[in-house]
């Protein structure tokens, strides 16, 4: 296949197109590099354009024998959400409706979309399944829920196919140490994390040890992004194997805490986590855990890597030559 990676020189579109060229698919990348990065598009082709030039975007569908889409284009930080919301709304669903209209005007109609565990919110039962009522509590959130349900209805007159992956904390790199998370600010915490650890930009932040969790500290459902762009490749060949649109969660089924994160990355590194304290950010639920019930039933998908040990491992060998750090 020769699949169209909306978003594909970030830190997850880039393993997605390492993923699909491992297995013989021909990733074409189009990306503005306003957030993404030229020396992670190493697999096919780059087209330097912003999804929402739908002239645009429908003539490179052409030239470049476009077979299916993967959208991975958007804002995604939770406290810029927050401060610059029209920002989020023109790139995360303007975006989305142009590339809906090329797509419309190209014949095509297989799209895997990047979703997010942020569209539930704060979640009534845990873990999360898909059932849980979409009632995000942040712009970033609120925008993904939005494009869903645009998906939804365009999927409901026929002309598109879709699955929207809710996946929870993305981390880790590559396994070869290939490509990794490059984000600039940097607001993961893995990486944070592992910068503090190093010495690098003084001590960590942790958002908030008051949550109504066992240690404080908020909870998520690490998934390493090895295993997420398994996952990816799996939803676009059931979309193409004639399945109908679907939506579900992609994530370990374990939560696992920011300061077991951090006790983690010591016993990795070898080195302690200088951290503060700071107050809690807006729209940061308690506690993130997916229910996988059902990307194992529909994708037969099964995480890999996604131990904390790991992920932590592959993250600290794909940054610590880096930042000139002695690794493992």
């Amino acid at each position: 296949m020769r699949v169209l990676v909306v978003g594909g020189a970030g830190y997850i579109g880039s393993h997605i197109c390492k993923a699909l060229a491992e297995r013989g698919d021909t990733p074409i990348v189009l990306d503005n590099l306003s957030r993404g990065h030229r020396h992670a598009v190493k697999w096919g082709p780059l087209i330097e354009q912003d999804v929402r030039n739908v002239s645009a975007v429908t003539q490179a569908m052409s030239d470049q024998h476009i077979d299916a889409v993967m959208h991975f284009a958007a804002n995604i930080e939770v406290g810029e959400g927050q401060r610059e919301p029209l920002a989020f709304w023109d790139n995360n669903v303007a975006g989305v409706i142009a590339l809906l209209q090329a797509m419309e005007r190209s014949d095509l109609r297989h799209l895997v979309f990047s979703s997010t565990c942020a569209v539930y919110g704060e979640p009534q039962t845990l873990p999360i399944t898909e059932d849980e009522p979409r009632t995000p509590v942040n712009v970033y959130g609120q925008t993904k829920h939005v494009v869903e349900l645009m998906l939804e209805d365009v999927s409901g007159i026929g002309t598109l196919n879709y699955a929207a992956l809710r996946y929870f904390n993305a981390a880790g790199a590559s396994p070869d140490g290939e490509i990794g998370e490059e984000h600039d600010p940097e607001t993961h915490l893995v990486p944070n994390a592992l910068k503090a650890a190093a010495g690098l930009g003084g001590p960590m932040h942790l958002f908030g040890d008051d949550y109504e969790t066992p240690d404080g500290t908020c909870v998520r459902d690490y998934i390493h992004v090895t295993d997420l762009a398994q996952a990816h490749l799996k939803a676009l060949d059931r979309l193409r194997d004639g399945a109908p649109s679907f939506a579900c969660n992609l994530g370990t089924g374990s939560g696992i805490s920011v300061k077991q994160i951090l006790d983690a990355v010591e016993s990795v590194t070898g080195r302690p986590v200088p951290h503060s304290i700071s107050p809690r950010r807006a729209g940061d639920a308690a506690q993130l855990i997916s229910d996988t019930r059902l990307a194992r039933e529909l994708l037969g998908f099964e995480p890999a890597f996604s131990d904390a040990q790991t992920i932590i491992k592959h993250a600290w060998a794909f940054h610590a030559p880096r930042w000139g750090v002695a690794s493992l």
